[in-house]
């Protein structure tokens, strides 16, 4: 059963230009790109419907330029949109008063952007209370508080110490536990990790699905890394030109991507770690077999097992029946690049 949905947005445009809205209007609201440069009017966000349900990482990516961080700021309404709708847990947040509005961010959602922006003449602890400061909750409360979202992001210990005795990874740790103190229903990331070397990145990565395997947040998040966005993601939409190309898991923008540009984002992609077992088994034959293998598992996580045994295993569905086979040679065409479609 799929989860509820917390955000549905509809047909959101962000035009940038001359009378947009009576321009979209003029065009029944679909303009071609053609009248749009004809125009000197920019689509940074054209036509995007999204659905987004509770407690799944839902990733954006593209490449710079696509729209993807101002698609972010028009689902929380940072900027607003030429037109469209946002609908937040059935509130349509693009019709709420300039009030209802901050109420609703600075107690439901919770933002993390690429560049930090701690305050540097605030200690650790101060920062990370800081949203709970601007509610006007009591001192003790919002330390007391501050002081488990620090523990929880792994700076206990840190608490003192400013912003510039920290590292990157410790400072966007802070930035992640600033967003959290509220208990954000909705988790906006943008790009959060892309200012980080590549350890301290991974190491954030493992940090968020750390989190979330202990929060269950709901997180819309930003990349343009395609690696990134295949171990941290549910689903993902990838956007070219304003627009979102396709919408799927990782495993089926693999499988079926929508065109070559999807394909070409996930050309370099190690199958292996992205395909499942019931995704690529063969037939099942009649045996004998080496044992019994859950479909859900993906290839890498069980390729050891499978090429080390003489006799192909069977794979599970989820109800506990066969859907098929894997031996190691499926394996090995898997992991050179060979045909993987049933």
């Amino acid at each position: 059963m799929d989860s509820p949905i917390i955000l549905d947005c509809r047909n959101v445009w962000k035009l940038y230009g001359p009378r947009t809205e009576s321009f979209l209007a003029a065009h029944g609201g679909a303009p071609t790109p053609e009248a749009l440069r004809e125009a000197h009017i920019v689509s940074a966000v054209r036509n995007v419907d999204v659905t987004i349900r509770r407690g799944e990482i839902f990733v954006v990516m593209g490449l710079s330029g696509s729209g993807k961080s101002t698609l972010v700021r028009c689902l929380s309404r940072l900027i607003e949109p030429t037109a469209g709708e946002v609908h937040f847990e059935g509130r349509d947040l693009l019709q709420m008063r300039e009030a209802e509005l901050i109420e609703v961010r600075r107690r439901r959602m919770g933002m993390v952007f690429q560049h930090f922006a701690l305050l540097p003449h605030l200690t650790v602890l101060e920062n990370a209370a800081f949203p709970l400061e601007v509610q006007g909750v009591d001192r003790k409360a919002r330390h007391e508080r501050a002081l488990k979202v620090i523990e929880l992001v792994g700076l206990k210990g840190r608490e003192n110490r400013y912003p510039r005795q920290l590292s990157g990874g410790q400072q966007q740790r802070v930035g992640i536990a600033r967003s959290l103190i509220v208990e954000p229903d909705l988790w906006f990331l943008d790009e959060p990790f892309s200012a980080l070397d590549p350890l301290i990145r991974r190491e954030m990565q493992d940090e968020l699905i750390r989190l979330q395997e202990r929060l269950q947040k709901t997180i819309v998040f930003i990349t343009h890394d395609f690696d990134e966005a295949i171990r941290l993601a549910d689903r993902i939409a990838v956007m070219r030109d304003g627009e979102i190309v396709q919408t799927a898991t990782p495993e089926e923008l693999v499988l079926n991507p929508a065109d070559g540009y999807v394909a070409e984002f996930t050309r370099h992609i190690p199958r292996a770690k992205v395909v499942r077992l019931r995704s690529v088994a063969s037939p099942a034959g009649p045996g004998p077999f080496a044992g019994d293998l859950p479909g859900h598992l993906r290839v890498a996580d069980a390729a050891d097992r499978i090429e080390a045994a003489p006799l192909p295993f069977r794979v599970m569905d989820e109800n506990g029946s066969p859907c098929g086979q894997i031996d190691g040679r499926r394996v090995i065409d898997i992991m050179i690049g060979r045909e993987i479609a049933r």
